[in-house]
């Protein structure tokens, strides 16, 4: 599971065109290096994801963000007219080893935009998977992963609530 960050927490995704951007740009970059999006959710100031890596190709993480923290960056700065600019602090990453793990996370990432009370159900929130699982998943998985709980886990998100 990886946490990004903007610089500062300043929330540069303000937007639906900027939210937009850099969700596309997670599908394509993720495409592109060979990972897999499980669950996704890209907010104002952060974005969580939990991805599968290629085989035998776990190391490639660093690259893969890297080239998409550096594009998305570009991007923004283009649209405020602006060079040089931060938009990226850092990320981090967490290696998902049990089951029991993933799926609690699965339902964090997928809850996280009702998390900061951007929305009521998380299917309503566009740049989060939570829909996409709802349509392409067992309502059985679906069932097993709303049982389990959150609020143990240790993910970073003391983010504002924007």
């Amino acid at each position: 599971m990886v946490t990004g960050s903007t610089f500062h927490r300043q929330p540069f995704l303000h937007n639906p065109e900027r939210l937009n951007l850099v969700t596309s740009q997670l599908f394509q970059s993720a495409s592109q290096s060979g990972w897999t999006l499980l669950a996704w959710a890209v907010l104002s100031n952060h974005y969580h994801l939990i991805a599968q890596s290629p085989p035998h190709s776990a190391n490639s993480l660093h690259p893969w963000l890297k080239s998409l923290h550096r594009n998305t960056a570009s991007s923004l700065n283009r649209l405020d007219n602006t060079q040089g600019r931060r938009v990226w602090n850092n990320y981090h990453d967490t290696l998902i080893t049990r089951q029991p793990a993933l799926m609690a996370r699965l339902r964090y990432v997928n809850e996280n935009p009702v998390h900061h009370r951007l929305v009521q159900n998380a299917h309503d929130y566009p740049w989060c998977s939570a829909a996409w699982f709802a349509a392409s998943t067992s309502k059985s998985f679906q069932a097993s992963v709303a049982r389990f709980k959150t609020d143990t886990i240790n993910v970073p998100d003391d983010f504002d609530d924007s």
